[in-house]
């Protein structure tokens, strides 16, 4: 059953490239190539998740005019771009992706519009021996959570605007290094919170495993019920599991993602309540997608902060 699943995905994914590539093909000959830019305008960029376009948008300033294809809730392992994304991947002059098989659905797209222009998996950048890998190998791309690795990949982002735009390299260096400094005092904020939740209490159990580099980085046990990428799928043996781990820390607080169905969190919480402990909710965490654009949430910063507040109330007991 399962092969036959797996066969008709390949099937499915193959028809889904071959129409999108039909469509760049079509964009391409129609449009040609893109005139050059009139230094007065501004840079545009397009990338897919908002984890890039926010912090892009702040480096790049009034210089760059970025959209994101990914907003709210939208889950990037299962994203699979519409014609209208195409014809705006196929206008921009810049491409900028999360990668490390993320947007495991759009890599025949990256790689037909990168014959035309940069198109860079930021976290593609980012050396092997730093990133965390599931114990069959595949790299945890979920890299935002690490502050420090993010700024590596935003790096890589600035140096490739700098390539676009040579005049406005100074610019983009300011911008950068403010920008930095604001994400170095949320780090250590982020620290500060973790280390006043009771270390057997630091355990983060989650719908899929979209925080272990937040563990790394703040010294958090993290659980998360479904693997790397969402397709994977929750067993009983899984909820079992987590139920033991709840009981075996007697861990206060579970918690849903913005853009996972919360079903299996859920059978979290029932499990452990028949067997005599009562887990609470502990609120929704941004994982793969950020907050309505407008609101604080919708900023990499304030989307972090919301989860690392959301976590230490949850498990600390002593609320913000």
């Amino acid at each position: 059953m399962k092969k036959k699943h797996t066969q008709k995905r390949k099937v499915a994914l193959l028809g889904l490239t071959l129409g999108l590539s039909l469509i760049l093909s079509a964009c391409s000959s129609s449009e040609g190539k893109s005139e050059a830019r009139d230094p007065g305008q501004p840079l545009h960029v397009v990338t897919t998740i908002a984890q890039i376009s926010e912090p892009v948008s702040k480096i790049g300033g009034d210089r760059v005019q970025v959209e994101s294809l990914m907003g709210p809730g939208v889950d990037p392992h299962l994203y699979k771009p519409t014609p209208g994304d195409i014809k705006k991947l196929d206008s921009a002059e810049m491409v900028l992706y999360s990668g490390l098989h993320l947007e495991a659905n759009m890599i025949k797209v990256f790689e037909q519009l990168g014959k035309n222009k940069p198109v860079v998996g930021i976290g593609d950048t980012i050396p092997e021996e730093q990133l965390l890998k599931d114990t069959g190998g595949a790299i945890d791309p979920h890299v935002w959570f690490d502050i420090d690795l993010w700024k590596q990949a935003l790096e890589a982002a600035a140096e490739e605007l700098k390539k676009a735009s040579p005049a406005d390299a100074e610019y983009f260096e300011a911008n950068k290094k403010a920008y930095f400094a604001e994400l170095d005092r949320l780090k250590q904020e982020a620290e500060d919170k973790m280390a006043d939740i009771p270390e057997e209490k630091r355990v983060l159990i989650t719908a899929h495993d979209a925080f272990g580099y937040f563990g790394r980085l703040l010294d958090v046990k993290v659980v998360g019920l479904q693997g790397l990428s969402t397709e994977d799928e929750v067993g009983l043996s899984d909820i079992e599991r987590t139920v033991d781990l709840l009981l075996e820390h007697n861990v206060p607080a579970v918690f849903v993602e913005s853009s996972i169905n919360p079903a299996s969190v859920n059978a979290v919480i029932e499990g452990a309540r028949q067997k005599g402990l009562q887990v609470s909710l502990g609120g929704e965490l941004f994982s793969d997608a950020m907050g309505a654009a407008g609101t604080e949430e919708g900023t990499y910063l304030g989307m972090y902060r919301h989860n690392v507040d959301t976590i230490h109330k949850a498990l600390s007991g002593k609320g913000d």
